[in-house]
């Protein structure tokens, strides 16, 4: 009896997933057919990115979100990676950066100008090198601004300040296999992992430790994840001995035994766990289904609360989600999903029926908005800051003045720190925006000077800062 009062007790309980009309589609993509297990897709309020085919080397497309309907062949790519593409993520405190990594073991640090793209992109802002193998998972930071995290099929996880594009963690001695996932907690002062030893890891990264660790989180050998929820719990989505697809949920302080552990289906597909922080909801997308199955988490048992399935014919190859600041508040819409078919990107809006027309701050408390907590270097000090939050009441209005300035801080200080590395850091090399160069020939000579003179690096890139602000003002 308990646990069908919680369930009729949750507003939630109602979840209806429905997918767009033919013409709000984006039609004639030729999505990636590559066997990597990521999601394909990333979408933020202005742009839907998806990786696709591309003859001799990786891209993938940006479209601004209206531009639905037929995509021309000739559309612009984003395309400067030799190797297939394999993961992509939106920088969350830049709606126009957007992190790849690729087969050819680089990272890719691209801006996406404001209205989308007229031509190709074969130059990125910054590229980041530091991996053995190819790169499969990038993980903006939640709350620091140009912080990036890098998984590669070298067993290493690289964190990257992106603004001065130096490797200032390195973390090669946790994973004796593959990395399936990564996570960071919500404050993005720790992380958790999935392996392909089979392992639940929960890591302080700062301190390069593994604070808590689960041996057969799921015993089957395909694929898991695992997502940090709010409240510091793990949940995590694997296989069992005999093939089927379990969901879990953790205590990172205690990992002998899961709080829930359910079977879900023989299915073979990985399951994508898609988490929603202000509602606790989790939604499940396989690759390869043709549903997604999503659950509310509650502290009162069985903690992992089924809710409904949205049930589509098509299977899917990837799925993008939207941020919170990026739906339609007036229609009571809690998630949007944008679902990869083989030639289609078909958008799915989940919202909870409601006879008011009148805002429902039930349904919307605060998110975690675009502006950053911490400064990069403040983080990887030691500092940690939950995320700045912003009510969606009115719709969520994005500060075109305030990005802006973000951007040029973003793209020229990896531009000057070219010039400046030092033989310890052979590997760190950004690209320099073609855009800027005339302008920072000036500042490449002081930097010169600059170097001889600098003892620490601190300093030097003060110095740096000192003179980028004097260029742009």
């Amino acid at each position: 009896m308990q646990q069908r009062k919680v369930v009729r007790l949750s507003k939630f309980r109602h979840v209806f997933g429905q997918a767009v009309k033919n013409d709000q589609c984006y039609d004639d993509i030729r999505v990636s057919r590559a066997t990597w297990d990521s999601s394909f897709c990333a979408v933020n309020p202005k742009f839907v990115a998806l990786i696709v085919e591309a003859s001799g080397g990786g891209a993938f497309m940006v479209l601004p979100l209206q531009k639905t309907g037929r995509i021309d062949k000739s559309y612009p790519t984003v395309c400067g990676h030799t190797g297939p593409v394999l993961d992509i993520e939106w920088c969350p405190h830049n709606d126009q950066l957007i992190a790849s990594g690729s087969e050819d073991c680089t990272i890719m640090i691209w801006q996406i100008p404001e209205n989308g793209l007229t031509a190709p992109i074969t130059e990125p802002v910054v590229i980041l090198e530091g991996h053995a193998k190819r790169v499969g998972i990038v993980s903006w930071h939640p709350t620091a601004r140009n912080v990036l995290l890098s998984a590669g099929c070298d067993n290493v996880i690289i964190i990257w300040n992106v603004g001065t594009a130096e490797a200032m963690i390195t973390l090669d001695d946790m994973h004796p296999d593959m990395i399936f996932s990564t996570s960071w907690n919500r404050n993005g002062s720790l992380l958790c992992t999935t392996c392909k030893d089979k392992k639940l890891r929960v890591i302080d990264p700062r301190k390069e430790e593994i604070i808590a660790e689960k041996d057969k989180a799921h015993e089957g050998a395909r694929p898991m994840r695992a997502v940090f929820l709010t409240n510091g719990n793990v949940f995590t989505t694997g296989f069992s001995r005999m093939s089927e697809r379990q969901l879990a949920l953790w205590n990172p302080e205690n990992l002998d035994e899961p709080i829930a552990l359910h079977e879900m289906d023989t299915s073979n597909g990985v399951l994508l766990p898609f988490y929603d922080g202000d509602t606790n909801i989790v939604y499940l997308c396989g690759k390869g289904d043709s549903s997604i199955r999503y659950f509310e988490i509650t502290d009162e048992t069985p903690y992992v609360h089924y809710l409904n399935t949205f049930a589509s014919k098509e299977p899917q190859r990837g799925m993008g989600y939207m941020p919170k600041r990026g739906l339609d508040v007036t229609r009571c819409e809690i998630a949007r999903f944008f679902k990869l078919h083989e030639r289609k990107c078909e958008p799915i809006i989940m919202t909870v029926p409601r006879k008011s027309d009148l805002y429902q701050d039930d349904l919307y408390p605060d998110t975690p908005g675009p502006e950053a907590a911490l400064e990069a270097e403040e983080w990887f000090e030691g500092q940690t800051k939950d995320p700045i939050l912003v009510s969606l009441k009115d719709g969520y209005v994005p500060g075109k003045n305030r990005e802006f300035k973000v951007q040029r801080n973003r793209l020229d200080k990896p531009a000057q720190n070219k010039k400046t590395e030092s033989g310890s850091t052979p590997m760190k090399g950004p690209s320099l925006n073609a855009n800027s160069e005339s302008k920072l020939d000036e500042l490449f000579q002081e930097v010169k000077t600059l170097k001889a003179t600098v003892a620490s690096q601190n300093e030097r890139i003060a110095n740096l800062e000192n003179q980028m602000a004097k260029i742009t003002i």
